[in-house]
């Protein structure tokens, strides 16, 4: 089994679009089923919508949304998954990091694990 790869809650993540890629904090959340995109990054990056949606449950309900894959890069591993299309504008991290990406990587989660020289600030204050 390999030697894991230790991720925080929050890690600097890089999706990877076909014409162009961008590195970006995102929040990990090994509740969550499935990982999810904010649908205007994947607009910026290009990433076409497949004719797939599935059913999400979260904190707003049980809704039908639009499904992507991409490339993400974390920790040095690439790794290409379905991402829902969501409006995030309104949270904290453009990307969250579900169970669908988590096990494909020989990942371990610490919560301690600092992750930079924004984690005593709120993602609202960074520059």
């Amino acid at each position: 089994m390999g030697k894991k790869i230790i991720l925080g809650l929050i890690e600097n993540v890089t999706l990877i679009g076909p014409q162009q890629q961008q590195t970006i904090l995102a929040r990990i959340d090994t509740g969550a089923t499935s990982s999810s995109l904010d649908i205007n990054l994947a607009a910026k990056l290009d990433l076409s919508q497949s004719h797939k949606s599935k059913l999400i449950k979260s904190a707003s309900g049980v809704r039908h949304r639009p499904i992507v894959t991409a490339k993400i890069r974390m920790e040095g591993l690439t790794i290409t998954e379905e991402f829902s299309l969501v409006d995030r504008s309104h949270m904290s991290y453009p990307v969250l990091i579900g169970q669908n990406i988590l096990k494909k990587g020989n990942f371990l989660i610490d919560p301690q694990k600092e992750w930079g020289k924004h984690q005593n600030r709120s993602p609202k204050e960074w520059p």
